[in-house]
């Protein structure tokens, strides 16, 4: 713990040198340059003045898009090849794209995913890290370990999930061509499972969907609360001791209040990101976001981002990227809301 420690304030000292030296080389060349009239402006007009490459990429390639969205949206027969488009429309196109069954049935996924995954990988996350806080041995190959899904690619890891769950029904007398979940299974006598194979359930599906999205989820929380904790005077530790509390006692009455402003980042930023899923969809089941169920069709998986993505694949057609927009800015219109909601309750539990 002490190296960590170490290492973090030696890389805050760093930053802290670095930028020094950059104000003072910023300072140099404006003076070199007959510009040091810019240091003698007001704090809030430098701010602006040296903050404005950084704005004007984010309006660029951020509120620009947004706002054009937005635009669009109310456009009919838009054609993103010509640009032009027949008419305008108030509501028209959000009314076809939240009557749509392909909407609905992405706004339930999504809503799954969210609901299920987020408090799942919280609360494993913030064991994980108070058990690492813990140990001694080889504390800093667990924390390696346990950050590697954070650098993998998502596709990769969604990969090697989809052959580890793989296996169906024509197969199940091989077992060669059964993924490591129905080796498993079978070891223990049970039969195998359709999971995102022919022949697969809904929920069968979106369980390998939600483990899936919980273990991609842990690395940067479990990094995240151990700082936090890490950060934490031991003194408040000693003290419950002495006063013979649990360390269960402990753990809900010291860690979680004073890591609670990393908990509510982790949750609003899980929340944002969960509504966003697309890549594991497509790494898991398919480009289709569909599994053939036989002669009874086929079960939908997809995401709000996945059924926005299928409208921009045939935006080439008139009026579709309208429909795409729409669906886009119900999708910022529903993080918003959520974002909004969180920000309220945080002023109430999250402990400064």
């Amino acid at each position: 713990m002490n190296d960590f420690r170490q290492k973090m304030r030696d890389f805050f000292w760093k930053a802290r040198n670095t930028i020094h030296f950059s104000s003072v080389k910023t300072s140099e060349f404006l003076q070199k340059h007959h510009m040091g009239f810019i240091t003698r402006w007001p704090g809030w007009l430098k701010a602006i003045f040296y903050l404005a490459p950084a704005l004007t990429l984010l309006a660029v390639f951020t509120f620009y898009p947004i706002f054009n969205s937005f635009l669009i949206s109310f456009y009919t027969g838009y054609n993103i090849q010509t640009g032009e488009f027949d008419g305008y429309t108030f509501l028209g196109n959000y009314a076809v794209v939240l009557q749509h069954a392909n909407f609905k049935q992405a706004v339930l996924n999504t809503t799954i995913i969210v609901f299920v995954s987020v408090p799942i990988t919280i609360i494993i996350g913030l064991l994980i890290a108070v058990a690492l806080n813990s140990i001694k041995p080889l504390k800093s190959f667990y924390q390696t370990i346990f950050f590697l899904p954070y650098v993998t690619n998502t596709i990769a890891i969604g990969l090697v999930f989809a052959f580890i769950f793989s296996g169906n029904t024509n197969t199940i007398a091989n077992p060669v061509g059964l993924g490591l979940a129905n080796q498993v299974i079978t070891w223990f006598g049970g039969k195998p499972i359709a999971w995102v194979a022919t022949g697969a359930t809904y929920w069968s599906a979106m369980s390998v969907i939600l483990v899936y999205t919980v273990w991609n989820g842990l690395a940067f929380k479990i990094i995240v609360f151990l700082a936090g904790i890490q950060g934490i005077d031991k003194q408040y530790y000693q003290s419950a001791q002495i006063d013979g509390a649990s360390r269960g006692k402990a753990f809900t009455r010291i860690t979680v209040p004073l890591i609670s402003p990393m908990i509510f980042y982790i949750l609003i930023t899980s929340v944002i990101g969960s509504f966003k899923v697309y890549s594991s969809v497509v790494a898991i089941i398919n480009r289709e976001g569909l599994i053939t169920t036989g002669s009874q069709g086929s079960i939908n998986l997809k995401t709000i981002v996945f059924y926005i993505y299928d409208y921009i694949g045939g935006a080439a057609l008139n009026g579709v990227m309208s429909y795409a927009s729409a669906a886009a800015i119900i999708l910022f219109a529903i993080i918003l809301v959520f974002t909004i909601f969180q920000l309220q309750v945080g002023k109430r539990r999250v402990h400064y």
